[in-house]
């Protein structure tokens, strides 16, 4: 069903005011019921504004469409379903307020990504790093991903699941609110890293044969158990 809006409402919406430079849209319901017909008629109204830098500040859905590219969306007030999609990078999308899944899908950049306020989704992905993303309140799944560089990650506030990638060092990462699973991986430095606040997993991987729990402890504040 087609949502029809006022002259006044298209206004406000996209920004009309010729001094604005960054569209905001509440949400996409605004065009229409179904997602992926309500994205489709927003890329239209920016194309014919020359493709402008945008906002959504509620939860952008489109899971299982087509969706290849974000055009110029700058941030994500909400969630944001790309699942099962064939995107592959974010390209300037900088931040998502909630979640960001992007499972099952081609993802091979997180473009320029800094922060995700919710859970970031990346299981059974081909991305190889987390690039400029710094981070993520909540938790962050890489389990059996390429993942090789956690790129600019400081923090985690929830778990962090590598178990099964290819991560060698956790680079500038420096804390994790909760478990942290390097089980099955290639793991070889703990590098910068400081605090985790729940139970770190190195059982099958490089560093449970280098070191005891007593060095790890050392290296580390864990919170919780250590499983070598």
């Amino acid at each position: 069903m087609k949502i029809l809006v006022t002259e006044s409402q298209y206004r406000k919406i996209l920004g009309e005011e010729k001094e604005q430079k960054i569209f905001r849209v509440p949400r996409l319901k605004f065009f229409d019921e179904n997602p992926w017909e309500a994205w489709q008629i927003l890329q239209k109204i920016l194309q014919r504004r020359g493709n402008p830098p945008y906002i959504i500040d509620g939860d952008l859905f489109l899971a299982g469409t087509p969706i290849r590219s974000l055009g110029n969306l700058q941030s994500v007030g909400g969630d944001l379903n790309l699942y099962d999609t064939p995107i592959k990078s974010l390209g300037n999308l900088q931040s998502v307020g909630g979640d960001l899944d992007l499972r099952t899908t081609a993802i091979e950049s997180l473009g320029n990504l800094q922060t995700v306020g919710g859970n970031l989704f990346l299981a059974a992905t081909p991305i190889e790093s987390l690039g400029n993303l710094k981070s993520v309140a909540h938790n962050v799944s890489l389990e059996n991903t390429q993942i090789k560089s956690l790129g600019n990650l400081t923090s985690v506030g929830g778990n962090l699941w590598l178990e099964g990638s290819l991560i060698k060092s956790l680079g500038n990462l420096t804390s994790v609110g909760g478990y942290l699973d390097l089980q099955l991986t290639p793991i070889e430095s703990l590098k910068n890293l400081q605090i985790v606040g729940g139970t770190l997993d190195l059982r099958e991987t490089p560093l449970s044969k280098m070191y005891t729990e007593e060095q790890i402890r050392e290296m580390v504040n864990v919170d919780g158990e250590i499983y070598l």
